[in-house]
């Protein structure tokens, strides 16, 4: 079951915030407003299937929801942080290696 808790933004079934009539999550427009400094104006040129107000929206429901959102993002970010250090032999550069390329 869905639940729609903002004009343009619902909820899936785990709680997860969507961007009406789009594939698009909240937290991807929050990433990019956060990493990029995009405004809405800048996420609707980005993204043109989102309208103007879908992206004021979006920004509104983060800003309403930042701490949560936040934390999420430094946990992605941490997350994959750590994959790219546990991971940084890959095999292309064995194969370099064994020529004798690296």
């Amino acid at each position: 079951m869905t639940t729609a808790v903002h004009s343009h933004v619902w909820l899936d079934e785990r709680g997860v915030a969507w961007i009406d009539n789009t594939r698009v999550k909240v937290i991807e427009i929050a990433m990019d407003h956060v990493g990029h400094g995009w405004s809405a104006e800048e996420v609707h040129r980005q993204y043109p299937h989102i309208s103007l107000a879908q992206a004021h929206a979006a920004l509104a429901y983060y800003y309403d929801h930042q701490a949560e959102f936040d934390k999420e993002i430094a946990e992605s970010l941490n997350h994959a942080e750590k994959l790219a250090a546990e991971n940084t032999d890959f095999p292309i550069k064995r194969r370099l290696r064994a020529m004798g390329l690296i």
